[in-house]
């Protein structure tokens, strides 16, 4: 059995880390804070190939993570102006980066603090948070898991559920950093996204309440193409969500892959949506792991999600849990070697 680790402590509680172990030789590496994967190594054409952007030293994630490996919650991605109304009642939530809107969950969302450690042996681990009422602006008392499980021979499976004593939304999704082969930068990484639709948004990244085809936009990755598409501004930026084909049931929603180490993940989700970012604004002033720099397009992000703002938009996928229902998704990040 794999015994968890301290790995560091924040606002007086121990973070703790576990590992997961397949037989195949993938390895995981999770911390308590954020409930977030640290590490991830799968096999590769030439060995264990490292496939996730972290730290070496808990101190640089309170400092300079952008959620890296972590569960945002209770609303992962945005909220507009952050403020929603439900059943009558309006509620103000708390702003982030001093801006107008709500991101992952507000100041101090579930991807900044100390989930509990639940459970853990070789191949599974599940992390549990208690958020009150009035939480971040948000009502009722939610009680979130997260439970990581490594499955032969490289897959990451994870699965949340959440419970809530009043009607509130709820969207968490796995915010792993993914570079499938260490190199500066992914631009030349492919990949291909199950998406016919994409929700456009303004200049806030605020979805509009459009859901329009990806034909003849750069969203469109319908079929197999690396992640670079150049503009006389340089590389477009990816930082948005696409409309999946399938949802409630576990579909593939996406796979890259990489020429260079031949290790390709395909994600599978039960959500309607994948926030694809390609970590454009990346700059983070100290070594991540192995000593690695992350600059611009260091990595990229497949967020399974309900669709950003839903809250607010209709028309969307909804995000309300109300007492009595059970909050439930699962994704797995299946990794092989092409």
């Amino acid at each position: 059995m794999s015994k968890p680790v301290l790995f560091g402590t924040f606002g007086g509680a121990d973070v703790l880390e576990v590992t997961l172990r397949s037989d195949a030789g993938a390895e995981a590496r999770i911390i308590s804070y954020g409930g977030a994967v640290r590490d991830l190594h799968v096999p590769s054409k030439a060995g264990p190939q490292r496939v996730v952007l972290g730290f070496e030293k808990f101190e640089d994630y309170p400092a300079y993570s952008p959620h890296f490996g972590a569960n945002p919650g209770r609303v992962a991605n945005r909220i507009g102006q952050g403020r929603f109304t439900l059943d009558g009642v309006t509620y103000d939530l708390s702003k982030s980066h001093g801006g107008p809107h709500t991101l992952h969950g507000g100041a101090t969302g579930f991807g900044k603090r100390v989930w509990s450690l639940a459970q853990s042996d070789e191949r599974s681990a599940t992390f549990v948070l208690v958020s009150e009422d009035g939480d971040m602006g948000f009502p009722g008392r939610v009680v979130t898991t997260c439970t990581y499980r490594l499955l032969e021979p490289a897959t990451l499976q994870v699965i949340y559920t959440a419970t809530t004593d009043k009607a509130t939304p709820v969207n968490l999704a796995q915010h792993s950093y993914f570079n499938l082969d260490g190199s500066p930068d992914v631009l030349d990484q492919h990949m291909q996204i199950e998406a016919d639709f994409y929700t456009p948004t303004d200049a806030d990244l605020i979805p509009t309440g459009e859901i329009l085809s990806v034909a003849g936009t750069p969203w469109d990755f319908r079929s197999d193409r690396p992640l670079r598409l150049d503009t006389p501004d340089g590389p477009f930026r990816y930082d948005g969500n696409l409309v999946l084909r399938s949802s409630g049931v576990l579909a593939r929603a996406a796979r890259a892959w990489s020429p260079k180490s031949g290790v390709s993940l395909e994600t599978w989700t039960t959500q309607p949506g994948v926030q694809l970012y390609d970590a454009a604004k990346l700059n983070v002033p100290v070594p991540g792991l192995g000593g690695a720099t992350y600059g611009a397009y260091a990595a990229f992000c497949l967020e399974t999600q309900n669709f950003p703002d839903a809250v607010n938009k209709a028309h969307f996928p909804s995000s309300i849990v109300r007492p009595g229902e059970v909050y439930h998704h699962e994704t797995q990040y299946r990794f092989s070697v092409v």
